[in-house]
């Protein structure tokens, strides 16, 4: 029988509950890498059964077009990069890579070079043989590196969902450090998962359901907050902003549909009847939410003042 904390723990170490692609910001910063253990491999292997092909676990972007969550995906994918106005001399920071599909459609589609940081080793083993797989080595590279130790400059800097695993006391270090790397005229696309502004500091106050038993750490936004955490750190500004709440709920809705469809290659992967009780219960949980506007996500794009190149 496999305990849900235990499990948790071990997956809380690639950061993979709800659009998170990394584990909350430690206080201290890592300075040795960690063997990927075989809890690793087991959410890895986990996962891989139902999110799609992409492997992306963040909300999509529907579209009279798309017909699967994959086309779906890669929609909310090629959003970004056109909202980041993605071409080939670009250099592209992604904080936050997941899995690497981000990176390799970006650089696959539009011929940028592509750095892209994770913290978790077995991430970064799955993105780099993406990566190669892909005939990509030459314009993604993928690093096990903390968010606050990257240096350099960037054209344009993307991270999907990973901000909600940062946490209230460390917004500041992390918008000052895509101010400090990112190119004068450059653009910053962040997507995340918010409340409404007027519940945010009762958010930071208690601990709910989802970090209770599913992501310990975790804590939603508000787009109030990120402003506001935006003008104490630099001189970056909301120049777009586009919900997608009701693209969540519908992301939910096929990731459960596709999770009760492979229960029996779940179950002998070692995940008990308790667990998968709970991770049905997980998936509705969040679908009600941002189906009834109680939470939604948003892609948000950041720039300077005098960006003429907009």
């Amino acid at each position: 029988m496999l305990c849900l904390y235990h499990w948790t723990v071990s997956c809380r170490k690639m950061g993979w509950a709800l659009g998170v692609s990394e584990s909350s910001t430690p206080a201290v910063l890592p300075n040795q890498k960690q063997p990927i253990t075989k809890g690793q491999t087991k959410c890895s292997n986990f996962y891989s059964l139902w999110l799609d092909e992409t492997m992306t676990y963040s909300s999509a972007k529907f579209t009279p077009d798309t017909t699967t969550l994959a086309e779906a995906q890669t929609e909310k994918y090629d959003a970004l990069c056109r909202k980041l106005q993605l071409k080939p001399t670009d250099h592209v920071l992604e904080i936050g890579c997941g899995w690497g599909g981000f990176s390799c459609h970006a650089a696959a589609t539009y011929g940028c070079k592509v750095t892209a940081v994770t913290i978790s080793e077995a991430q970064a083993a799955y993105a780099r043989a993406r990566v190669e797989k892909a005939g990509l080595s030459d314009l993604v590279e993928i690093r096990i590196q903390d968010y606050r130790l990257i240096t350099g400059t960037f054209d344009k800097i993307a991270s999907i969902e990973m901000l909600e695993a940062v946490g209230h006391k460390f917004h500041e270090s992390f918008f000052s450090k895509c101010h400090e790397v990112m190119a004068p005229n450059g653009l910053l696309a962040v997507q995340y998962i918010t409340v409404p502004d007027i519940r945010y500091k009762s958010l930071t106050k208690g601990v709910d359901w989802i970090q209770k038993v599913i992501f310990p750490g975790s804590l939603l936004l508000s787009v109030g907050r990120v402003n506001e955490v935006i003008n104490k750190t630099g001189n970056l500004f909301l120049n777009n902003l586009e919900d997608l709440g009701a693209d969540y709920a519908r992301t939910l809705s096929t990731w459960h549909d596709t999770f009760n469809a492979k229960l029996g290659e779940i179950k002998k992967l070692g995940f008990d009847t308790p667990f998968i009780r709970t991770w049905n219960y997980y998936l509705k949980y969040c679908e009600a939410g941002f189906a009834t506007r109680n939470i939604s996500v948003v892609q948000a794009v950041y720039t300077r003042p005098n960006n003429m190149r907009l």
